[in-house]
């Protein structure tokens, strides 16, 4: 006998709100992703070790992020339902976060070192405080970011299998009132789903108009300093042991489900 777990309240940061409405003149659509229970299987699976070396401003100019802070950040993908379950955990992050997207808290489509706009828009980690800040749960598309790039949402026909195809040249991160350009940041690296092989994470070529509409900073799009290859190369090594000592979700959710 199978035991669902509750879904998990989707919530965005007030102060992600307000910028959007400063920023964009108009307040974006709430959400179009739907909070879901997770899938019985996964076509892929990404980790990401952030931190704040690898932000980078609009500029593509190192702007370093919270001394001190990471992240750490675990997506599993079913790229036939456009379902991508998360855990995200930050450590050593103060104050409120700060964002023109709808949260603050994203995966953009930018290679290491590079700018690119948000893809996907997660909850925000909680509580803010001292602790750590956790946020975990399944999101289907289609998905939108609050962020406009030629009057259209930058997660507006946005597709997993894309992710899929090229993992180095996304980037996850999350940004606050103090470090607007993104409080930590690092690529993704594919990790195996059933422990089986490597993961990857090899350096990617910039992928074609990522720049986030004229007049929107939003710091996360942005992040990404060279650095962030080598902490790539680290990442796909060590990612079969980072998912043992994890208990990798792919598994672990399952089972507790079954």
């Amino acid at each position: 006998m199978s035991t669902k777990k509750p879904l998990r309240p989707l919530y965005f940061g007030g102060a992600a709100a307000v910028a959007a409405v400063t920023v964009l003149g108009f307040a974006a659509p709430a959400s179009a992703e739907t909070p879901v229970e997770e899938p019985s299987s996964f076509t892929s699976a990404f980790t990401v070790m952030a931190t704040p070396d690898n932000v980078v401003n609009t500029d593509a100019v190192a702007t370093p992020g919270e001394a001190g802070a990471t992240g750490q950040f675990t997506f599993r993908v079913n790229s036939d339902l456009e379902i991508i379950c998360y855990d995200i955990t930050l450590e050593g992050v103060t104050g409120e976060y700060m964002s023109p997207a709808k949260t603050a808290t994203h995966i953009h489509q930018a290679a290491a070192g590079l700018a690119g706009p948000p893809r996907i828009a997660f909850p925000n980690p909680a509580p803010v405080g001292d602790g750590p800040r956790t946020s975990s749960g399944c999101l289907q598309g289609p998905f939108t970011t609050g962020i406009l790039s030629n009057g259209v949402d930058t997660g507006d026909g946005f597709s997993l299998k894309t992710l899929e195809a090229d993992a180095a040249a996304f980037a996850s991160d999350a940004h606050t009132v103090a470090f607007p350009a993104g409080v930590v940041r690092g690529q993704l690296a594919q990790v195996p789903v059933g422990g089986l092989q490597t993961g990857g994470g090899a350096t990617a070529a910039a992928p074609a108009d990522v720049t986030d509409a004229a007049g929107v900073t939003d710091a996360g799009g942005v992040t990404g300093a060279d650095t962030g290859a080598a902490t790539n190369l680290a990442v796909g090594v060590g990612a079969v042991g980072l998912l043992a000592l994890a208990g990798f979700g792919v598994s672990r959710r399952r089972s507790a489900r079954s």
